[in-house]
């Protein structure tokens, strides 16, 4: 392709924001939409042209890294879908339920607008190092258009298949990390509560096959036992509840799922829900008050 696709990028939270940086800095015409005024202003200073009105945006790809579709429809409603245009492309980088998604591809086809569903993982720093693992859900075609796109951001780009393919491979991929998370948690908790040096079993951990990337990445909160917001807790329970009613339309179990499921639930309920899903180690040792 001569010429680089125009892009704009539709929420600029802790993913959306190093994503259209990184779009712009690879030299994609970037624009981008936020409600809020900070990250605009940060991502204006990155060369990335800001829209005011969520209905000024005009390119040939619109990456939407909202939480939801809810978030989208709120928009669509609110003067966004008459400004659409056929031959547009839209990209929903969010998670979201694989049956809403399929009707919603379904509602923008009458329009002429053509949507990949292309949920990401490798969570804030992925974003930050345009190493994010993206997995599509779309015709080929259209996946073909974008995939210099979403190149740009990722250092993993697959189609896994057609519409609602890449919202079930991420609902997944969310049941390993929330289990890993878990997993996690529940041994760190035995190693402090039997008197262990948590750091040391950790660093024995990170040598050996109980290593992963979400080890490696949550390391640092879960000694510090200080969970900031980055992959909040809230939405993981989101993407296991997505991955739950997955199951059941294909008759699966998932019987560690739906235990995960209880502990990232219980610890919602204890307030907890914006901070980094690591946080579930504080659910863990509740249950050992």
């Amino acid at each position: 392709m001569s010429q680089k696709q125009s892009v704009a990028v539709i929420g600029l939270g802790a993913m959306g924001l190093p994503i259209a940086l990184n779009l712009s800095k690879a030299g994609f015409p970037t624009q981008a939409w936020n409600r809020s005024v900070g990250p605009a202003q940060i991502a204006g200073n990155g060369g990335v042209s800001i829209c005011k009105e969520v209905n000024q945006i005009d390119a040939d790809v619109l990456l939407i890294t909202l939480p939801d579709l809810p978030q989208l429809f709120e928009i669509l409603d609110a003067g966004f879908r008459q400004s659409l245009k056929p031959g547009q492309f839209i990209v929903v980088m969010s998670t979201t339920s694989p049956v809403e998604i399929v009707k919603f591809a379904q509602e923008m086809k009458t329009l002429g607008v053509s949507v990949i569903d292309a949920p990401m993982s490798g969570g804030e720093v992925g974003a930050q190092n345009a190493s994010l693992s993206i997995m599509a859900g779309g015709e080929e075609s259209d996946f073909n258009f974008v995939k210099p796109v979403l190149d740009a951001i990722g250092k993993t780009v697959l189609l896994m298949g057609p519409i609602g393919a890449g919202q079930l491979t991420k609902a997944a991929n969310q049941i390993v990390v929330a289990i890993n998370l878990s997993a996690i948690g529940e041994a760190i908790t035995l190693a402090r509560r039997a008197g262990l040096d948590a750091n040391k079993v950790l660093e024995i951990f990170s040598g050996g096959l109980a290593n992963s990337a979400a080890l490696e990445l949550r390391r640092p909160k879960i000694e510090a036992r200080d969970f900031p917001a980055g992959g909040k807790s809230k939405f993981l329970l989101k993407d296991l509840y997505f991955a739950l009613d997955a199951a059941k339309s294909s008759e699966t179990e998932l019987p560690m799922t739906a235990l995960v499921t209880q502990l990232y639930a219980g610890l919602i309920e204890h307030g907890d829900g914006e901070l980094d899903h690591s946080a579930i180690i504080r659910e863990i040792e509740r249950l050992n008050d």
